[in-house]
């Protein structure tokens, strides 16, 4: 017997009585007259209630149904929604994980209990808007799917190389560099910049242009979603350029990633670029759809 049990104040029967009018160790504590309600008190409180095997299973805490009742509702429930009708508590998220949380504590079985599933509305499975400023993150993985649609296998180098992309083509292999522009500039022309910067502490030094032996392509998506493949002979000294200057070079469009709305319309006329025919190959020509990543709004796709 400890010191703390020496300084009781009440007997054996009064916890009997105590426990049984109660809901809570602190209900108990309570009624016992004990004004402290910590770890060490609810500890010895408990140890006493174990050695006098007194029945517990009506506490709920700050619950408004105790073990039984739960015991007796996930019994004869098929549902958790039954469950959480037959306990009288508001259904949300956090009232299920302590449910379910305090089922498992207890050992019950509820492998027959299931959430009822939803359908959820078109409008409510993604409907997060699209940011403009995102486009420069996400360039390189529309060159690796737009390369690898067209049977091109791509690969991202090991370490930071002057090109972004290694692309297995017809041609043997690639070295990709991938740039973007969101937006048009104030005279509305794409402005984009394809230069880079030394490797250098300072950051306000002035971009230099790519080294033509150290890229074969530019990757080049727009914020309409007009896709470019360009040479890098055929930029080749520039740190920026007007994309709208080099239309020969347009191969795809991707503008319904970068939109909400309805889908491109059906049937509308496919034309193959010459840039793209002789950059893909004739193999894939047998039939232009197979390749075809979208279509542009004047009727033109690759």
């Amino acid at each position: 017997m400890t010191a703390w049990d020496d300084r009781r104040t009440w007997n054996d029967e009064d916890l009997r009585q105590a426990v049984a009018a109660n809901h809570s160790w602190r209900g108990v504590a309570r009624e016992l007259g004990l004004k402290g309600t910590s770890a060490g008190t609810v500890r010895s409180l408990k140890k006493h209630a174990e050695r006098l095997a007194l029945d517990t299973a009506h506490f709920t805490g700050q619950r408004q149904w105790s073990d039984q009742k739960l015991r007796d509702v996930i019994r004869d429930a098929t549902s958790w929604a039954d469950v959480i009708a037959g306990l009288g508590v508001s259904d949300g998220k956090e009232s299920r994980v302590r449910l379910k949380g305090h089922a498992v504590r207890l050992g019950l079985d509820c492998s027959h209990l299931k959430w009822p599933r939803t359908q959820a509305a078109p409008a409510e499975v993604f409907d997060q808007p699209v940011q403009p400023e995102m486009l420069r993150y996400s360039a390189a993985a529309l060159a690796m799917a737009w390369f690898t649609l067209r049977g091109c296998a791509a690969a991202l180098p090991i370490e930071p190389q002057a090109y972004d992309l290694l692309v297995t083509t017809s041609k043997g292999i690639q070295r990709v560099q991938v740039k973007s522009c969101a937006a048009r500039d104030k005279r509305g022309y794409w402005h984009v910049g394809i230069g880079r910067r030394p490797y250098v502490l300072d950051k306000s030094a002035s971009k230099m242009p790519y080294d033509p032996e150290s890229i074969d392509l530019f990757f080049i998506v727009l914020g309409d979603g007009s896709i470019y493949v360009i040479p890098s002979a055929i930029l080749a000294g520039r740190t920026s350029i007007s994309a709208d200057s080099y239309a020969p070079y347009r191969v795809g469009d991707a503008s319904s990633l970068l939109r909400s709305g309805a889908p491109a319309v059906a049937g509308a006329p496919r034309r193959v670029s010459a840039y793209a025919r002789e950059f893909v190959g004739s193999r894939f020509l047998v039939n232009p759809k197979v390749f075809a990543f979208d279509v542009y709004p004047g009727g033109q796709a690759v």
